[in-house]
């Protein structure tokens, strides 16, 4: 009888233990911190042997050597309508050439009009494997792709010749066959002459019911840009699909609609690039028709074409092509929050960027005579805070052919 109390002391010294450290394990700041940063960015190099490029993303948010893995497919370059050329560094004229959904990958291959689903080790977010063969897609220089881990869908978005939205769905095994074509007939080549008159970027609204896709105008030739919206469909257990009725609209004062994101918390609501002037707050209502309820001039601008949300500022931020100078734009009335020149760094510009926690990350692919490079900036202050962390140049990992920017958390 003596032992019983000694045992019950004993006991109850573990759980006063375990209840005094619980709360050291659970706390919300320690959660914050484990979610500051991302694990890895992911970009397409996009050349003739496409392959997806993986670096690792240290405690500091700071990038580091990773590896490379062929998607087994080609990848492409647009013509340039101002040279005849190909038209490096902005190589697809798009945002969004993978995404990261999940431990999965999805990359296009514009060169072999065809798309490639990898996966993700999750011990080791740089070491990729490619999941059963690429799918074809019916539709030639596919340059954009959006995932859904909601519906298992994954659409792509073409712009050449035949250009237009097709999907598949996805499972562990791999993916499904891409469904008919959804046309865009804007009346391209194959490769397309760009960058006017290309489809920009599709993307799924946050909550994964509507698919939206930027196409954008060429004012020269009186050609009129717009935004595409088809409702997702889905029918109990049923694999979702994605309607073939499309609703299109052009937004007032647009032109050359190009990069865009939803607005976190407001489904009506889409922030988006337009290279002819700067960027603009789109309203979408109930039937998929789109107004700019807000637009914003940025002075001196060569091509605002990419964007990116960052949930750590609850801000905008947009890339400039032809100017390395990133911009911060609220969300709210896209009005300037801040302009952050990086021109001491050499880049002739920055295009996909991705954000990962507190930090943002910038791809500046080079015009062959500048080395290929990622703009590191930390974010971790709020709003206008933005400074540079780290350019990591990517010499000997990609040319100025490289294209698109993911990041997995």
């Amino acid at each position: 009888m003596s032992g019983i109390p000694m045992r019950l002391t004993l006991v109850l010294a573990a759980i006063t233990s375990f209840v005094d450290a619980a709360p050291h394990r659970t706390r919300p700041d320690s959660c914050e911190k484990l979610t500051s940063v991302g694990k890895a960015v992911y970009f397409i190099t996009n050349e003739k042997e496409n392959a997806v490029v993986a670096l690792p993303i240290g405690p500091d948010g700071k990038l580091s050597n990773g590896t490379l893995t062929r998607t087994a497919g080609a990848g492409s370059i647009n013509i340039s309508g101002a040279t005849g050329q190909p038209g490096v560094p902005d190589a697809l004229v798009s945002q969004s050439s993978l995404t990261v959904v999940g431990n999965n990958i999805f990359a296009v291959n514009a060169g072999s009009n065809t798309l490639t689903m990898l996966a993700i080790n999750p011990a080791d977010p740089t070491c990729l494997t490619v999941v059963g063969d690429p799918v074809s897609v019916p539709g030639e220089f596919p340059n954009t792709v959006t995932a859904s881990t909601k519906n298992k869908l994954v659409c792509v978005a073409t712009t050449g010749a035949v250009s237009g939205i097709s999907c598949a769905p996805f499972s562990k095994r791999g993916l499904g066959q891409m469904d008919k074509l959804r046309p865009f007939d804007i009346g391209q080549s194959t490769p397309p002459v760009g960058p006017t008159n290309t489809v920009s970027q599709t993307f799924f609204s946050e909550d994964g019911m509507r698919l939206y896709t930027t196409v954008k105008g060429d004012p020269m030739a009186n050609k009129t840009g717009f935004l595409s919206v088809f409702d997702v469909e889905k029918k109990g257990r049923q694999q979702a699909s994605v309607s073939t009725d499309e609703v299109r609209s052009s937004p007032n004062g647009t032109a050359v609609l190009f990069g865009s994101f939803p607005i976190p918390g407001d489904e009506s609501s889409i922030f988006a690039t337009d290279a002819s002037f700067g960027a603009a707050i789109l309203s979408i209502d109930q039937t998929g028709q789109a107004t700019a309820r807000r637009s914003q001039m940025i002075q001196g601008q060569a091509a605002t074409c990419w964007s990116i949300v960052s949930r750590a500022t609850n801000t905008a931020f947009v890339a400039d092509a032809g100017r390395p100078v990133l911009v911060e734009m609220s969300l709210e009335d896209a009005t300037i929050i801040k302009e952050l020149d990086l021109s001491a760094n050499g880049d002739s510009g920055l295009f996909d960027m991705t954000s990962a926690g507190n930090f943002l990350y910038a791809l500046s692919p080079g015009n062959g005579s500048t080395i290929p490079a990622i703009t590191v900036l930390d974010v971790s202050g709020g709003a206008g805070s933005a400074k540079q962390a780290q350019h990591f140049t990517l010499e000997g990992l990609a040319t100025s052919s490289a294209q698109g920017m993911a990041a997995l958390m």
